[in-house]
């Protein structure tokens, strides 16, 4: 019989544990992965639903977007007759108390005008400079008296008045919560319905808001009254509730 040094049998001995070894490693690991698996398929039941709110608020801002259109023989002679009577307008609305920080330049635009005959390339016969202000009015019930100073001063453009809302997110506060009870509401006649209980939210998400519409007049309409009315804003939110027994 041949006797094994002792070298020799550690040698042997560690390949021989580490076959043993392998199945308890297996089996820790699939102790700890299990659960997790397991616990993925046990989410609990939900119902999604979306809330809706609607706020109705006078509006607090007015924006009037209005200029002049000047055609002439050159690109020069069409913006220096432009120019002059821009100068008009902004000179009409400093007079009317309008901060230059109200004001800003909205369109500049330099176009030629084309005759198109038969037979022949168009040609061109005149330059028409467009040159628009859009004017923020905090003073929404001035934007009638603005916008015929702006006319009287020589403005033949008019796009029109949009009037909205300054800054809705605070205002829509009372709509979120009324949105949030609408959504409530929904889930609990879904419970119901499934012969379940309403549970804790389990998420919440603010959806669309709508934004007020613009509101075009034009510039024959100018001495007319305005009345801005009152803005409708639309709010949703997305709630998911958990379901109990």
């Amino acid at each position: 019989m041949i006797a094994a040094s002792d070298g020799l049998m550690s040698t042997i001995r560690a390949p021989i544990a580490s076959v043993f070894a392998f199945p308890a490693i297996v089996s820790a690991f699939l102790a700890v992965v299990t659960p997790a698996f397991g616990q993925a398929d046990a989410r609990p039941p939900a119902v999604t639903v979306t809330g809706e709110a609607t706020l109705s608020q006078a509006p607090d801002l007015a924006v009037i977007q209005a200029g002049v259109s000047r055609q002439a023989k050159t690109a020069r002679e069409a913006m220096t007759a432009g120019g002059e009577t821009m100068k008009a307008i902004l000179a009409a609305l400093k007079q009317a108390g309008i901060t230059d920080a109200d004001i800003q330049t909205s369109r500049l635009r330099l176009e030629p005008i084309r005759e198109h005959r038969d037979g022949r390339p168009a040609a061109i016969i005149a330059v028409e400079a467009t040159s628009l202000v859009a004017v923020h009015l905090r003073a929404v019930d001035k934007a009638a008296d603005i916008l015929d100073r702006m006319v009287a001063a020589g403005a033949n453009l008019v796009t029109g008045i949009n009037f909205t809302i300054d800054a809705p997110s605070k205002l829509l506060d009372p709509a979120r919560a009324q949105a949030m009870a609408d959504a409530r509401r929904k889930a609990e006649i879904y419970a119901k319905a499934a012969g379940m209980k309403l549970g804790h939210p389990l998420s919440i998400a603010e959806g669309h808001v709508a934004r007020p519409i613009m509101r075009n007049l034009a510039a024959r309409e100018a001495a007319m009254p305005v009345a801005p009315g009152e803005e409708k804003l639309t709010l949703t939110v997305t709630v998911s509730f958990a379901l109990l027994p």
